[in-house]
């Protein structure tokens, strides 16, 4: 427990099992070490964790607000960034394409820019379509930040509801798809080449925008909104 202890203070990011067994003792299991050490820092200031397939200590939920100084500006993601990344977890593999059908309005030059650089969306694959768009979804990164072991654990439908996210009567059939963010290729994506990917969105001018069905520019729409860091 030293030894794993030791390991996960000096690291400067999360550590797999793996990593922290090559440094065990011949014979012993890092994951049973890893939950009695997980167990004894329950009650503390921090706490042993596990997101993304990785172990690291996080300050205590409850004494986060002593931390936080109100210093430096905040990072912030719009609104259409936070729903495109809603959709991106919950239906990968996806395309540009899906993501605005599912949204209903065209993402704004840059979006998918935005999370890209956050290191919480990754590149996949080209969908076998026509144009071989490609396909977009989540990184352990946004596990992390989120503090998810998996994807799989993103809430379902019946936790939004309880959540209050769904006050109004839901048309029939709406569901919630059961996000997967496998690390193979699905059986209809082909591996990223060195393909030039694909253009950016045309620009869209006020012009355009004029009376506009539910296809228009997200960006004339949302506001920022803050992102923990």
């Amino acid at each position: 427990m030293r030894i794993a202890e030791a390991l996960l203070f000096a690291a400067a990011e999360p550590l797999s099992e793996q990593d922290i067994e090559k440094r065990m003792p011949r014979g012993v299991t890092a994951a049973m070490v890893l939950e009695t050490l997980k167990a004894d820092y329950s009650s503390r200031g921090v706490n042993l964790v596990r997101a993304g397939g990785a172990w690291m200590f996080r300050t205590a939920a409850d004494l986060a607000w002593l931390l936080a100084t109100g210093e430096g500006e905040p990072k912030r993601l719009s609104r259409a960034a936070l729903e495109t990344l809603a959709i991106i977890a919950y239906h990968q593999p996806v395309t540009r394409a899906e993501i605005e059908d599912i949204r209903g309005v065209a993402i704004s030059k840059g979006t998918l820019d935005v999370l890209l650089e956050t290191g919480w969306v990754r590149l996949r694959g080209r969908r076998r379509a026509p144009g071989r768009p490609i396909t977009y979804g989540t990184t352990q990164a946004f596990l992390i930040q989120f503090g998810l072991e998996a994807i799989t654990d993103l809430p379902g439908l019946e936790e939004l509801k309880g959540a209050g996210l769904f006050d109004g009567r839901l048309p029939p059939g709406f569901g919630i798809p059961q996000p997967s963010d496998a690390a193979d290729l699905a059986a209809d994506e082909d591996p990223l080449t060195d393909e030039p990917v694909e253009p950016p969105a045309p620009e869209i001018s006020e012009r355009d925008l004029e009376g506009q069905t539910p296809a228009q520019d997200d960006s004339m729409l949302d506001e920022p909104l803050e992102r923990e860091t």
